[in-house]
């Protein structure tokens, strides 16, 4: 993960990896004063530049490589870059930044009904570390039944034996919380396709409503639905690990 470039490369090359125009566009924006360097040293397209030596319309660059996201996802939208399926999370970012190279994905998904912490990232080996299940990062949902689950049942999330339709493999132990008698918190270390839907559903209950509310160390604290922040490298680390 790397949130500091630590070699200089071309200045073409650095604009278009981050979304901002097109290789080819480089020239005319250094011509109109759009892109410049901080020291008001001139530049050319093939000028090789750190990333925090540019200015682009007088602000800095956005985050480089290693961008990590905090999103509050809204129900209705949905977490895959086909837009033939409806409203994607993408959208709610700003434009230039569905361009970057690499490209920015989700930390796995919330389905399309499920709102909540959302984490999105360009940094493949950040996100494959994150929803690995050997790594066992808690998730937590908040989870509204459409009946109580009976007291027998409550303990079965813990023991590790719960098994989902279809699957070969129990789930890994997970903690509830009971909150009132249709509404719970759950823990979980996983993340299957629609895991926690089908947990209950296993159990006979069907969840109405499911919201994320935090992912490893991180919560949502005031972001409203749609809104996001982009995490510092500290935060990442805290929330995370060094890696």
């Amino acid at each position: 993960m790397s949130l500091v470039q630590k070699s200089k490369i071309r200045l073409d090359k650095l604009l278009s990896s981050l979304g901002y125009c097109s290789r080819k566009d480089v020239l005319f924006l250094l011509r109109k004063g759009i892109v410049k360097h901080i020291q008001n040293t001139p530049l050319k397209p093939d000028t090789k530049v750190l990333h925090d030596e540019i200015l682009f319309d007088n602000e800095p660059l956005d985050s480089p490589f290693g961008m990590v996201i905090l999103m509050h996802k809204p129900i209705g939208y949905i977490c895959t870059h086909d837009d033939g399926e409806g409203r994607l999370v993408y959208e709610l970012l700003p434009q230039r930044w569905r361009k970057r190279v690499p490209k920015i994905s989700t930390v796995g998904r919330l389905d399309k009904q499920t709102s909540g912490l959302l984490l999105l990232t360009d940094d493949g080996d950040l996100l494959h570390r994150l929803i690995s299940p050997k790594h066992k990062v808690p998730k937590v949902y908040e989870a509204r039944l459409d009946r109580a689950l009976e007291d027998d049942k409550l303990g079965i999330f813990a023991l590790g034996t719960l098994m989902l339709k279809g699957e070969k493999t129990p789930c890994l132990p997970a903690q509830l919380s009971v909150i009132d008698d249709t509404y719970m918190q759950l823990t979980i270390t996983e993340g299957r396709y629609h895991q926690v839907r089908r947990m209950f559903a296993a159990l006979g209950s069907h969840v109405t409503a499911l919201h994320r509310s935090g992912f490893g160390t991180l919560t949502l604290e005031d972001l409203q639905a749609g809104e996001y922040r982009v995490l510092s490298r500290p935060q990442i680390e805290a929330a995370f690990g060094a890696y």
